[in-house]
């Protein structure tokens, strides 16, 4: 049966919202476990070796499974289904964290967590893209992604009020599963009111010649360059720890500040992208490539400067990144260019976090140089695309 094309901007605006207050409980659940996952594997005898292993491991095989579920979703049409199942492994996984005992378990828990994401990320986006179009791709994605950074907010806190509350790292785990289980029933509410987020967007003519373009590559690379750059959070944390800048309770407080910057910066960047483009994205890269020099610093003020850095950047990847794409990328093949994306991304996001959790024991201050430099090199890119 032929599906119609939905012409109202209020149910886009709709969909992106219930889809936003999804994010937002999943964000809840896995963000907060997120904020203590580098003292916790710490914690349980692991180096930072190992922590940047397994934070670059998760991100690794999390992003490299989006290119076959990116490719399953186009192929399948059943972008709903993908989207349940994924979003169910990625929240179900957090709470299971209060029961390892080994940093071997816990590990393969937070790799399952990622597993989970890479699942359901590019369906999701696939949907979301069609419903954008209406209403702006840049304002559209950054609308989802602020009040994904709501959640991802307010996690770091409810593990910190467990930690005021002399709760302990396992307790806060189990809290979890709350957030988790009210995010899996909005999803559900959302599936049945719009079973066909397709018909959000007219399908028009498919394009002649190669779906993806030049342009597309080289952004893939110019991200890459980005990802590798960027030091995950556990890391981070492990580096507070590490150097006693602050106590257990405050590292989720920190996290706390990034997201809350994350979500200011993915309004104004998503509402820049509608204006100028591509060239919002060199500008996020210059301001969020020094974050580093700051946040692997000795010092507890310029430590919540360099998070503060770090959040602009990654306010600006989670929303722009994937606004682009939708511009880049015809309607049918936007599930598969997803799974590209990520694949490239979360590669990048490895490679780079495992060398940096092995600067990071060797040399600080190696860490940092390569940091700053490989994300500037990113900029020139991104205007060649421009141009």
């Amino acid at each position: 049966m032929k599906k119609h094309f939905i012409k109202s901007k209020k149910s886009s605006f709709k969909f992106v919202v219930l889809l936003g207050l999804v994010s937002l409980f999943a964000d809840i659940t896995y963000e907060g476990a997120r904020s203590i996952t580098g003292p916790f594997l710490a914690i349980l005898g692991a180096s930072a070796t190992v922590v940047g292993i397994v934070v670059g491991l998760g991100e690794l095989i999390g992003y490299g499974l989006r290119l076959l579920s990116g490719y399953i979703s186009d192929k399948t049409g059943r972008y709903w289904v993908i989207t349940v199942v994924g979003y169910a492994i990625n929240l179900f996984a957090v709470p299971l964290l209060s029961i390892a005992g080994r940093w071997e378990i816990a590990a393969m828990l937070i790799i399952t967590e990622r597993i989970g994401k890479a699942i359901r990320a590019p369906a999701r986006d696939a949907m979301l893209s069609h419903a954008t179009h209406s209403i702006g791709q840049g304002w559209g994605f950054a609308l989802h992604e602020a009040m994904d950074q709501i959640g991802a907010l307010i996690g770091p806190l409810v593990i910190a009020a467990v930690f005021y509350l002399k709760g302990s790292y396992n307790t806060g785990f189990a809290i979890l599963l709350i957030p988790a289980i009210l995010s899996m029933a909005i999803l559900l509410t959302a599936k049945f009111i719009y079973p066909n987020p397709e018909s959000f967007e007219e399908k028009k003519i498919k394009l002649e010649g190669k779906c993806f373009t030049k342009a597309f590559w080289i952004y893939l690379i110019a991200i890459a360059l980005v990802a590798a750059g960027y030091a995950d959070f556990p890391l981070i944390a492990y580096h507070l720890k590490k150097l006693a800048l602050t106590s257990d309770n405050l590292i989720p407080i920190f996290y706390t500040i990034a997201m809350g910057v994350d979500a200011i910066a993915a309004l104004l960047f998503g509402r820049l992208f509608d204006k100028i483009g591509i060239t919002t994205l060199a500008i996020s890269a210059f301001i969020s490539s020094f974050f580093a020099i700051f946040a692997f610093g000795n010092n507890f003020y310029l430590a919540i400067l360099g998070i503060i850095l770090w959040g602009i950047g990654m306010g600006a990847q989670e929303s722009v990144m994937r606004s682009s794409i939708a511009v880049l990328v015809p309607i049918d093949k936007r599930g598969f260019a997803y799974g590209i994306f990520n694949t490239g991304y979360g590669l990048a996001w490895f490679l780079g976090s495992a060398f940096m959790g092995i600067l990071y024991d060797f040399s600080v201050v190696y860490l940092i140089i390569f940091s700053v430099i490989i994300q500037l090199t990113s900029i020139p890119m991104f205007i060649l695309i421009k141009k």
